[in-house]
């Protein structure tokens, strides 16, 4: 073994090492692993950095903004909410159905994402159906990794294509895994049923789960809002219409404070139909305007007679009826305007103030909704209450504006992350596009119209130009580049095993050890090696390592190379055995309270089976 190989073999068990070890992030791991590559005069710099530049990463890219612009509208939770709704009360039938959503979502879409977005449909799912959802997480978490019907279900099939491009071979269509993620999917939820009982046995299926940040339906409950908001329609003949609210003082008159201004401006379907903003004293009232306003009925009543106005069901949306959630959060909607949570500190030149003193809505464009002291709330009369130190205001105005309160750090803290809360509120009025845009990428991939890479690139720029995000940065957290960079930093070494004959090495290894018995004892071999690494290292990073060395065995023994980088792909993405082999199975760790040995029980049977039969299936589907 000359020095070169020698020293890839030590990078690649340093890397394996550290992986395993865990306490540095593996994506720092494969960035080291890039620069090791370099410093020893293995790779050139240009080499080294390649993986950067690589049609795959800017693919990945491009595939986490067009998941993350889908479930950024709620059109995954749209479509899946709408289909496991057919479970009804059946465990077993929410078992198929969630194995079969999450898996046919996961095939299309990011398994990360999707996952993502079904974990707090199916603990929802799970307890209305009055049953233990330890026994749906973990198995819903491996159905978005059986789902492999398409070229972007996982990264390892992009790798794959990847390296029979660059071996000079045919690309792989959009659909090439749909027959192996029918037969997965299918083995999945008929041996999942049995096994997932093993999961819910002794369990405690009333264990409360830690609690979190309040969400803002929770704040709508507390400050009881739905309760003490209603909404007003401005008649043709009201003396309000033409004013701003300054003019009419109507807090001091009626006791009842305007919270917000709508104006219909469009009746299309799916199209943002109402204009919402925060009401300011400069805010000026038209004729069919509907005011969101705040106080007791008594007051409310007393403010609608004889100014012409109009009490709205609070069941009725602008544009129609709507769904409980409208009653649920008395018709607030968060798409531009948020509340959010504000203690004051010991400091603050607030206190001791009464509320109307403060000129929250003249300073910072928010308004004060409601109080919280001690365990009390004060919902009536805020403007006239004084502010001690450590009363929590609850306060509502554009997202931007709530944001900006955070920079007042010496009068006040404000409670948790108002942009994250922001960021969760689906942009229903663009699922519509999202949907159009997620189909057409899909058809131009089906129909080959451009490269994939640029498909995906336009998807990725059409989400973002016409506004499935709040905004650019919105977009660019939907990506996960942790799995960016552990991809880029790691494809240097399959070019650095390349370059100096490692993975030919190992390659003619494998087939002077297991060619007398055939090819198909190879391919098992190079499947089962990829399946045990995948348990210690990420499935992008096993892929990346076997794809050269599944292409240079399939070539020594003189055989068509896609049954074996398939088996690298399949083995790569099937490894249920381990919490941290994939980002799903690691998503669902802590809401269903798994151990390690969890997945042992329930995992390393299904990947064991589902090994025994890809090995006899591959060859049959695409022959030597």
């Amino acid at each position: 073994m000359d020095l070169p190989v020698f020293f890839v073999f030590a990078i690649i068990l340093l890397a394996v090492f550290f992986f395993i070890w865990g306490k540095i992030r593996s994506d720092i791991v494969a960035l080291s692993v890039v620069v090791l590559l370099i410093v020893t005069g293995i790779l050139t710099p240009a080499e080294g950095l390649s993986g950067f530049s690589n049609p795959v990463v800017i693919m990945m890219l491009s595939l986490f903004i067009v998941g993350g612009g889908i479930f950024q509208t709620g059109l995954a939770k749209m479509i899946s909410t709408r289909i496991l709704r057919l479970a009804g009360k059946s465990e077993l039938k929410l078992f198929i159905l969630v194995m079969l959503v999450t898996g046919f979502i996961g095939g299309l879409l990011s398994n990360t994402g999707t996952v993502a977005v079904m974990l707090p449909i199916v603990m929802s799912l799970a307890a209305e159906a009055r049953t233990n959802a330890r026994r749906f997480l973990m198995p819903m978490a491996f159905a978005s990794s059986l789902g492999l019907f398409t070229l972007i279900s996982t990264p390892p099939n992009l790798i794959i294509n990847d390296a029979l491009i660059n071996g000079g071979f045919s690309e792989l269509s959009f659909f090439s895994f749909l027959p192996v993620g029918l037969i997965t999917l299918t083995l999945g939820i008929v041996l999942l049923w049995p096994l997932s009982k093993l999961l819910v046995s002794g369990k405690d299926n009333n264990r409360s789960s830690e609690k979190k940040s309040k969400t803002l339906n929770q704040l709508v409950t507390e400050y009881q809002l739905a309760d003490n908001l209603y909404r007003v329609n401005i008649g043709k003949d009201s003396p309000f219409v033409g004013k701003t609210l300054q003019e009419l003082n109507i807090t001091s008159k009626y006791n009842v404070s305007i919270l917000e201004i709508r104006r219909i401006q469009s009746q299309k379907r799916f199209h943002k139909t109402v204009d919402m903003k925060v009401a300011g004293p400069s805010s000026t009232i038209r004729e069919n305007d509907l005011l969101y306003v705040f106080g007791t009925i008594g007051d409310i009543m007393s403010f609608v007679e004889g100014n012409d106005l109009k009490l709205i069901d609070t069941h009725e949306t602008e544009i129609g009826k709507n769904t409980l959630s409208v009653s649920q959060t008395g018709g607030m909607e968060f798409n531009q305007i948020g509340i959010a949570e504000v203690v004051l500190m010991s400091g603050s030149k607030l206190i001791n103030k009464q509320v109307k003193e403060s000129n929250f809505r003249q300073l910072y464009h928010v308004n004060i909704l409601g109080m919280r002291r001690k365990d009390g709330y004060i919902l009536q009369n805020v403007k006239n209450v004084k502010m001690h130190s450590g009363d929590l205001l609850l306060v509502q105005g554009k997202w931007k504006d709530i944001e900006q309160l955070t920079n007042e750090t010496s009068e006040w803290v404000v409670v948790g992350q108002p942009m994250e809360n922001a960021l969760k509120v689906p942009r229903d009025h663009k699922a519509p596009t999202a949907a159009a845009i997620m189909i057409l990428m899909i058809l131009a991939m089906v129909f080959n119209i451009f490269p994939t890479v640029v498909t995906a690139l336009i998807a990725a720029i059409l989400m973002i130009v016409l506004g499935c995000f709040r905004n650019v940065e919105a977009a660019y957290k939907s990506i996960n580049w942790e799995s960016t960079f552990l991809f880029a930093g790691m494809f240097s070494l399959g070019i650095a095993m390349e370059k100096t004959g490692a993975s030919a090495l190992i390659a003619d290894s494998l087939v002077d050890t297991l060619s007398r018995h055939g090819p198909q004892v190879v391919l098992a071999g190079i499947y089962i090696a990829t399946s045990i690494l995948t348990l210690f290292i990420s499935n992008t990073a096993t892929a990346v390592l076997f794809a050269p060395i599944a292409l240079q065995s399939a070539l020594s023994v003189g055989v068509s190379p896609y049954p074996f980088l398939f088996a690298v792909a399949i083995a790569a993405s099937m490894c249920f055995a381990s919490p941290f082999s994939t980002p799903p199975n690691a998503l669902v760790m802590s809401a269903g309270r798994y151990k390690f040995d969890d997945y042992i029980k329930v995992g390393l049977p299904l990947q064991v089976i589902i090994a025994v039969v890809m090995i006899v299936v591959l060859p049959l589907l695409f022959p030597f």
